[in-house]
């Protein structure tokens, strides 16, 4: 391109060709400066400025409402309920009903403090100096007062209807993760204190799913047994069949040291639980020379002759043991629950 072409703007301010040298602009970049500033309708209209307060609040007030929802929802919805939305499908309701509400509190009140920000809040631009990263008491001083002046060019200590509505948003917001420390889980209240057992309830096999007779018991034989009415198809098979599960085991009654052991039973027939009292593994491997179980997961051994106590192991209880008998129709039945609660560790939790 020659110099012909390029515009006068873009050349340099003077030249000097008998030198070759070449003289520029003391400032080829000056400071363009900052545009006029424009008012706006809430900077010279009170009405205005009070509908945007207004609006600021009922953001802020609507993330409270939401926030009251969302625990709301925590409490009303069980957590297997499902539903038809529109156009979703079906979903859970409460899952829909806490992501909807929460949503809708975090939103609100950051569509709160924007349109406050765009609206109330002073809009002036403010040019200056970039300083040492250490700064001097003048800076420090002078970064106390612009904080101070945009405290004050906030309107926050004059729009009280704004501050309060925001204080209780930002308030109630953090009830929702407070509220979320339910699914630490249940509290255990009596649940592990009783089982499906009670007086009057038949022995089921768990391998034929038939009530138990004496007569199918042999000496030296394991069985495993469940209560009468518990299915596998149930929601709660899996809770209830963890505290339920019965080992039944047939012994020569002059064998039996024990003798509660004996009184409960039945013709040398034992009933004891099937939890590992160690940390709750179903125990399965029975020497039926020594009448002794052992759990597979930490070789606790229990005698089975002897109250079932731990004579190896970390488990530090014994079995419970169940009280049985026979029904009118020659079944073998619970006669109450254990009198103890079965499973892992129950008497260190209390």
């Amino acid at each position: 391109m020659s110099s012909q072409e390029i515009p006068d703007e873009n050349l340099p301010a003077e030249q000097d060709t008998a030198h070759g040298a070449v003289e520029v602009a003391d400032d080829p970049f000056a400071d363009p400066g900052l545009p006029a500033h424009k008012p706006r309708i809430q900077d010279i209209d009170e009405r205005a400025a009070k509908r945007s307060e207004r609006a600021v609040a009922f953001m802020f007030t609507l993330s409270m409402l939401a926030t009251i929802g969302f625990i709301a929802s925590y409490v009303i919805f069980p957590v297997d309920k499902i539903v038809y939305i529109w156009p979703f499908g079906h979903v859970s309701a409460l899952n829909f009903s806490l992501g909807l509400t929460l949503g809708v509190a975090l939103f609100a009140i950051g569509a709160g403090a924007v349109h406050w920000a765009r609206t109330l809040m002073s809009d002036v631009e403010v040019a200056d100096d970039r300083h040492a990263i250490e700064a001097e008491p003048e800076v420090k001083a002078k970064v106390l007062a612009d904080f101070a002046a945009g405290a004050e060019e906030s309107a926050f200590g004059r729009r009280k209807l704004i501050r309060n509505t925001m204080f209780g948003a930002l308030a109630l917001v953090p009830l929702s993760g407070v509220v979320l420390l339910r699914d630490l889980g249940p509290l255990p209240e009596k649940k592990l204190r009783n089982t499906l057992w009670a007086k009057g309830k038949q022995l089921i096999n768990m391998n034929t799913m038939e009530p138990l007779r004496p007569e199918d018991v042999a000496v030296g034989s394991l069985t495993f047994a469940m209560p009468e009415g518990l299915t596998e198809e149930a929601e709660d098979f899996q809770n209830q069949i963890a505290k339920a599960a019965l080992m039944i085991i047939r012994i020569e009654p002059a064998n039996i040291k024990d003798k509660r052991e004996r009184e409960w039973a039945h013709e040398g027939i034992v009933a004891f639980s099937k939890i590992c009292t160690h940390v709750g593994c179903p125990i399965s491997l029975y020497e039926q020379q020594t009448h002794h179980v052992l759990c597979p997961c930490h070789q606790s051994t229990f005698d089975l002759s002897d109250g079932a106590r731990v004579i190896f192991g970390p488990a530090g209880h014994a079995l419970p043991q169940l009280r049985i008998g026979v029904n009118s129709e020659g079944n073998l039945e619970a006669l109450g629950d254990f009198e103890e609660p079965v499973g892992p560790a129950f008497w260190e939790r209390g």
